[in-house]
């Protein structure tokens, strides 16, 4: 085997490219070596409770003796900013850094790490996409090709019973009205976006994760470092194995998108969350079908809320119907986290939303050609975070800036992204930046925020989704919207609160009636391994599992004994399942982290909030194409 390193790199690019080639080399090795055997003893009944979790965050490394002498020493290097994730915001801030380098002729370094394979690949979205913050970025962006080709033409808004459809009228000024907005493949827009970075100079290294928040002595954010490769599933280190890279920065941006495993660390650390509410959030499942040409409506966005979901259970429907080049429609469904039933399963209720007569007239005949899932931020306003702190700044969806009743999330993450950059721009060029701390505090980067347009729009829509917090439910909140949102805007003299922790919400099952769902008909719905084998998911086998428990026991003595095991329910993948004992007495369960889409639903919805979602070894998850 042969590698070659292109001699004209920066060191992290040099770094990475190197680790590609003896990752290489030594797999050629691994490959013809004889195998190693290693056991692992605890104290306690691993015969009867086999153990789940070996990731070295919960089981230091540096007590477990298969690890001495091993090299652990990290190459480093420096930039001006480190932006963590590839996703509209991170790009955005990226670009936006870069545009102001140029105008001002200022030399400046900007490295973006995201764990995909791909820009765009873990992307997913509806997505109708209001074009505001892309106007600002790029007023050129037609001539650049930006590839939105679907401007929205038509907007229905349903409430369904199982049988029927009652049509809402879809008046100005509400906040679902799309006039103006395209239907985009967000992957393929945020792919775009990396190709208009990569042009400007920024640095992207996709395929390696952000796996630990770095801290100078003072406290303040130093940077991260990428994860650690070559370790195997019992938690040992392989032949193979390498140390991730350390990336310093003078400032670092966190654009993980919604729950981000770093800004969890971060909110601890600094305390960020003292002074909001708890976050609440939804997950969406999303599928793309290729429909009959005579059924095709290129331009015309549908959403609809009601039956599957009782009136107690937030959630609705989209489908688009884009216009690229063959008649495809996206279609997806969004349950909101806070629900109460533990057999209530989201992917099931999608499956069922697909049997609905005004749904599956447009179905019937096609093909569908992709899935996905992902967890979406829906607290708003309320929910907002402290976005800086020393060394660092969250943007996009990691603090959550999503329009809930727009159900759109791009623009502001966009904005928040291109904020933080005018912010950080004069601090990090200047010759004395005149910072108390190592890494560069930018308070006037939350300063900006409370002064721009995101902020205004979050605010005149910040009880539309505690509103349905009521007896009545769907039919109180939409009351209350046609009300106070639709004739004051948003003016009402009070804020209303959110339920709290959506992980608090789950009744026991015993109080609680189980949801018997029809068996999918391979046409219309069909079942999750399928669904899952549609989304390209893979990781490498023999790693740690990512899905890591800070206590193995609980999972059967909490969450199956009080809740019958809801996370084999709320995850869209089939991660998790309950399965007998190899003694036959009792169950255990199991985690089948290679079907991980990345959705990060088990770590919010966990009502014992043992899960802790960690990245796995860069370039594993999806491979969305376009989602």
């Amino acid at each position: 085997t042969v590698c070659t390193v292109p001699s004209a790199l920066t060191g992290s690019a040099l770094f990475f490219a190197a680790q590609r080639c003896i990752r290489a080399l030594k797999t050629v090795q691994a490959e013809h070596a004889p195998p190693q055997h290693y056991t692992w003893r605890r104290n306690c009944s691993s015969a009867v409770m086999p153990r789940i979790t070996s990731h070295y965050t919960i089981f230091p490394r540096d007590k477990d003796p298969r690890w001495e002498g091993v090299e652990m020493e990290r190459f480093a290097d420096e930039a001006d900013v480190v932006i963590v994730g590839g996703g509209p915001a991170g790009l955005s801030a990226a670009i936006r850094l870069k545009q102001l380098a140029k105008e001002q002729e200022k030399e400046l370094r900007v490295c973006l790490v995201e764990k995909a394979s791909q820009i765009g690949a873990h992307t997913l979205s509806g997505a109708c996409l209001e074009p505001s913050a892309l106007n600002e970025l790029f007023p050129d962006w037609k001539e650049r090709g930006a590839p939105l080709n679907t401007p929205v033409t038509e907007d229905l808004f349903s409430i369904l019973t199982e049988k029927y459809r009652i049509p809402v009228p879809m008046l100005p000024g509400l906040p679902m009205n799309n006039h103006g907005n395209y239907i985009v493949r967000l992957g393929h827009f945020v792919h775009w976006l990396g190709e208009q970075a990569e042009e400007l100079g920024v640095e992207i290294y996709p395929g390696y994760a952000a796996a630990e928040v770095l801290f100078h002595e003072d406290g303040s954010v130093k940077g991260i470092a990428t994860n650690d490769v070559g370790i195997a599933k019992d938690g040992s280190p392989k032949d193979v194995f390498e140390r991730g890279m350390e990336l310093h920065a003078k400032v670092t941006l966190f654009g993980e998108g919604c729950h981000g495993h770093l800004a969890k660390q971060l909110y601890r650390q600094f305390n960020l969350r003292e002074n909001c509410e708890p976050q609440t959030y939804a997950i969406g499942l999303k599928e793309l079908w290729v429909i009959d040409e005579k059924k095709w409506r290129p331009g015309r966005v549908e959403h609809s809320v009601g039956w599957p979901l009782n009136r107690n259970t937030y959630g609705g429907s989209f489908l688009y119907h884009l216009n690229e080049g063959e008649p495809l429609v996206a279609l997806g469904f969004v349950v909101g986290l806070d629900y109460t039933n533990p057999y209530l399963s989201p992917f099931r209720e999608f499956q069922r939303w697909k049997h609905h007569p005004f749904v599956a007239k447009t179905l019937e005949g096609g093909d569908r050609i992709a899935y996905g899932a992902r967890a979406l931020n829906e607290g708003g306003y309320q929910c907002l975070p402290k976005v800086t702190f020393p060394g660092g700044m969250l943007i996009g969806c990691s603090p959550g800036f999503m329009n809930v009743p727009k159900i759109k999330g791009t623009h502001t993450a966009m904005k928040s992204g291109m904020l933080a950059a005018e912010a950080i721009f004069p601090k990090v060029t200047a010759e004395d930046p005149a910072s108390e701390t190592a890494g560069l505090h930018i308070p006037e980067y939350e300063d900006n925020l409370k002064k721009s347009w995101i902020w205004k729009e979050l605010y005149a829509v910040r009880n539309i989704r505690p509103s349905f917090h009521n007896y009545f439910g769907l039919y109180g909140g939409m009351v209350y919207t046609g009300v106070f949102y639709w004739i004051l805007r948003g003016k009402e003299p009070w804020t209303l609160k959110h339920a709290g922790l959506d992980s608090a919400q789950l009744k026991p099952a015993k109080e609680c009636t189980p949801i018997e769902y029809p068996k999918p008909d391979g046409k219309l719905s069909f079942d999750l391994l399928s669904s899952v084998a549609l989304s390209g998911t893979n990781h490498e086998g023999d790693q740690p599992p990512h899905l890591t428990l800070k206590d193995d026991s609980i999972p059967v003595a909490n969450n199956l004994a009080i809740y019958d095991g809801p996370e084999q329910r709320f995850c869209p993948a089939g991660v998790y399942e309950y399965v007998p004992l190899e003694t036959g007495e009792g169950m255990r369960l199991q985690i089948n982290a290679q079907n991980c889409v990345h959705c990060k639903t088990c770590d919010i919805k966990d009502p014992s909030q043992n899960i802790n979602w960690v990245v796995p070894e860069g370039s594993g998850g999806p491979a969305y194409n376009g989602l």
